[in-house]
Formats: C-alpha cells, sequence, structure tokens
C-alpha cells in the first residue's frame, strides 16, 4: 500500500500511520476493503454517567415514591388481612419518606458534584502489534548485524611495551639523600 499523501510505500497494510508524513492510514485500508466506498459508521451513542451526588439523589427520591407502592401493600395484607394494628400505615410512610429525605440531603451535602472519568470499553482495545512498527522504512529481512568480514583485519599499532628492569636510572630526589641521613650512625662521616 503506498501512501495518498506523499506516496510512501507502507511495509503492511496494517499500518495506522504513513512512516514518512504521518498521515492516517487506517482510512485508506477501509476504502481498500469496501472497494472505494466511505463505509460511514454510526457514532455509539455515549450514556452520560451520573455524579455522586445526581446518584444519591435520585435514590432518595425513589424510596419517597417507594411509600407509594408500600404503603397500600401495608394496609391491604398488614391491616386488612392478617389483623394488625393500624398503627404500621403511618410508620411504613413516614419511614420511606423520611428516609429517602435523608439520603437525599447526604448526596446533597456529602457526595462529590464531579462525574467519574469515562473508561474506554473493553472492544475499542487494541492489542499492541506483534513486531514492533518500522519506523526507518528498513526491508523485513534486515537484520541490526554487522556485515561479514571483507579482509583479514590490519593490525593495529601498539606502542613497544618497556621491561621495568631496563628504565633508565634517574638522578636521586632530595628525599634519597634525607633517607641516607637516617641510616648514617653519628660516628661516621657524612658522605658528599
Amino acid at each position: 500500500m503506498f501512501c495518498p499523501h506523499c506516496g510512501q510505500k507502507q511495509l503492511s497494510n496494517e499500518v495506522r500511520f504513513c512512516s514518512s508524513c504521518g498521515f492516517h492510514m487506517n482510512v485508506v485500508s477501509d476504502l481498500l476493503l469496501t472497494g472505494g466506498r466511505l463505509a460511514y459508521r454510526q457514532p455509539t451513542p455515549v450514556m452520560r454517567q451520573l455524579s455522586p451526588r445526581q446518584k444519591g439523589i435520585r435514590q432518595g427520591a425513589m424510596m419517597m415514591l417507594s411509600s407509594l407502592v408500600i404503603v397500600p401493600i401495608v394496609i391491604f395484607l398488614g391491616v386488612a388481612m392478617l389483623n394488625l394494628d393500624g398503627v404500621l400505615i403511618p410508620l411504613a410512610g413516614s419511614l420511606c419518606v423520611m428516609g429517602g429525605l435523608l439520603c437525599m440531603l447526604y448526596a446533597l451535602f456529602f457526595e462529590s458534584e464531579f462525574q467519574p472519568e469515562n473508561l474506554a470499553p473493553l472492544a475499542a482495545y487494541t492489542p499492541p502489534p506483534a513486531a514492533p512498527p518500522n519506523y526507518l522504512g528498513m526491508p523485513a529481512a534486515y537484520t541490526p548485524a554487522l556485515p561479514p568480514r571483507q579482509s583479514t583485519p590490519v593490525q593495529s599499532f601498539r606502542p613497544p611495551r618497556y621491561d621495568t628492569g631496563e628504565l633508565p636510572q634517574r638522578p636521586p630526589s632530595v628525599t634519597d639523600h634525607t633517607t641516607q641521613l637516617l641510616d648514617r650512625r653519628a660516628e661516621e662521616p657524612p658522605k658528599s
């Protein structure tokens, strides 16, 4: 496949960008698959996630609305059929309403108003390529090894090694003379 922008030959049809100019090549591969027709993709609708504060307010509202279901059940099952005390009716209603109100107040005062970050779905995950991308445009059979030896190696110049016993004698230093004075006995005359 060739890049339509700069004409650079691509090594593989699975490349996403041109190695020379950086042009997006995934559209070109889609064109080749569909025979030159653009296949428009319908964008997937993204559901907006609720913040923890909004979730808490909704839960509280649902608890308050559940009193519309729980109170009739208590009336018919508890009072009419089981002959329980009628005090259960206002108790069930007030528990649902007060519980929902407390849940809403907690969400308003203590929950965060920021939405959590949207995480990419697993279907959008693209695994890494099997081989690293070839950005330099080298042939596929290229191996980064040295070429075979063409000739015998040339000996490099090495300075000759000295035998330490053959080093020239240097004149004695000032400290050598001082050291000789320490070895002298008091009755010997000084050497000049």
